[in-house]
């Protein structure tokens, strides 16, 4: 496995009142702001409180790694107005909620499992998370693609990554929120319009890249340049992989990323109009710094710790533990302490997850094959009001 080295903001123990100068300085300038309303789940979540003993696994886990992924989203978190709820319903509380928490893991020393886990236990309740009365929902897992690029065309380098249009919004609004489709795009609808980010040498790649959203290019020149979402054309995603099944092409319990690359490969024709079947098109942009993809709350993920939710219901930026199975081992449990930093159009629902892998060669061969039931439990700060169901 390559995935990202776990980037540690925390290089030594940090007093209570430096910690309180940093949060001041993120924006956190005051205690007792008061709420307006109590806080409410979202119609359709439900909320039940348990003990840390009850979450399967809980004892297992590395909780220091998760604490970057904590700190990341309280950078955020540090920069809305105190008396702001947070969440669909204010489900998470206030911003002020979160003060304490995140000063308290400014203290956690890095790389100490068990002060992470008193400081979670300590400072965290946690809550049972289902649809109405289904605490059970699908897990599935993503990666940052890696491909090869040049600045220029050539026989090799021949797929064009394009940047958002100009007329992107304009077109969308007229349009009932659709602007020209992958057909149309990949047909040649954007050419010569100077929206080329790069070329690619892989029409497959690409097509993968548009599914996970971010990705890595190594440019014939040396430089490795990280990409990310920078729009869309509005048409709702179509599974491939739905479709090959339906075909009888793939079996069920046999598809995969892998399955579907390895099908595409051996089938180019009819790979193309496979892959059409899927009108969505992604725009990029180029992304700054080497941390990471950035996911929808602002912040770079995290490998294996950052989830992907449906916002709908779930606050980007709260820490929650997830229980699931193992991609590559359907008797191993994946248990893991995770922060919900990130969306996907495909995220749908209550109780729904999209596991971030990292990069490389294993990441994709764990995202490809990861799709589980399991559940998650939400960590709120003690004393935040109980959401009312």
């Amino acid at each position: 496995m390559r995935p990202e080295a776990l980037i540690d903001p925390v290089k030594k123990w940090v007093t209570l009142g430096a910690a309180l100068a940093v949060l001041s300085a993120c924006g956190f300038v005051e205690f007792g702001a008061k709420p307006t309303a109590p806080p409410q789940t979202p119609a359709g979540l439900t909320l039940t409180p348990v003990k840390f003993t009850d979450l399967p696994g809980w004892t297992g886990d590395h909780h220091a790694r998760a604490l970057p992924a904590i700190l990341k989203s309280c950078s955020r978190i540090g920069k809305m107005p105190m008396n702001k709820s947070w969440g669909p319903g204010g489900v998470a509380g206030l911003a002020a909620d979160w003060r304490k928490p995140c000063a308290g893991a400014l203290r956690v020393q890095p790389g100490n499992d068990a002060a992470a886990r008193y400081y979670i236990e300590s400072t965290f309740d946690a809550f049972l998370a289902a649809a109405g009365n289904t605490p059970d929902g699908l897990f599935t897992g993503y990666y940052e693609a890696e491909l090869t690029g040049a600045g220029k065309p050539s026989g090799r380098y021949r797929v064009p990554i394009y940047a958002p249009p100009a007329d992107l919004k304009a077109v969308k609004e007229r349009s009932n929120g659709r602007y020209k489709s992958r057909g149309e795009i990949v047909g040649g609808a954007l050419q010569n319009k100077g929206l080329e980010l790069m070329w690619v040498d892989d029409p497959v790649d690409a097509f993968f890249l548009h599914i996970q959203g971010s990705g890595r290019v190594a440019m014939t020149d040396g430089r490795v340049v990280r990409i990310g979402y920078a729009g869309d054309n509005g048409h709702k995603y179509v599974s491939i992989g739905r479709e090959l099944i339906a075909r009888g092409t793939i079996p069920r319990e046999k598809l995969s990323m892998q399955s579907i690359r390895a099908w595409i490969t051996n089938n180019p024709v009819r790979g193309d109009n496979l892959m059409a079947q899927n009108p969505r098109y992604i725009f990029f942009r180029e992304l700054p710094g080497k941390e990471g993809p950035i996911g929808a709350e602002g912040v770079a993920l995290t490998p294996e710790r950052s989830l992907a939710i449906d916002k709908k219901f779930v606050p980007l930026g709260v820490p929650l533990w997830l229980t699931t199975i193992d991609p590559l081992n359907p008797n191993k449990a994946f248990n893991r302490l995770m922060v919900t930093q990130d969306t996907g159009s495909a995220i749908v629902g209550a109780v729904r997850g999209d596991i971030f892998f990292g990069f490389g060669d294993e990441a994709a061969r764990r995202a490809g094959n990861m799709k589980a039931k399991g559940r998650y439990y939400l960590l709120l700060p003690k004393k935040t009001p109980i959401p009312i169901s």
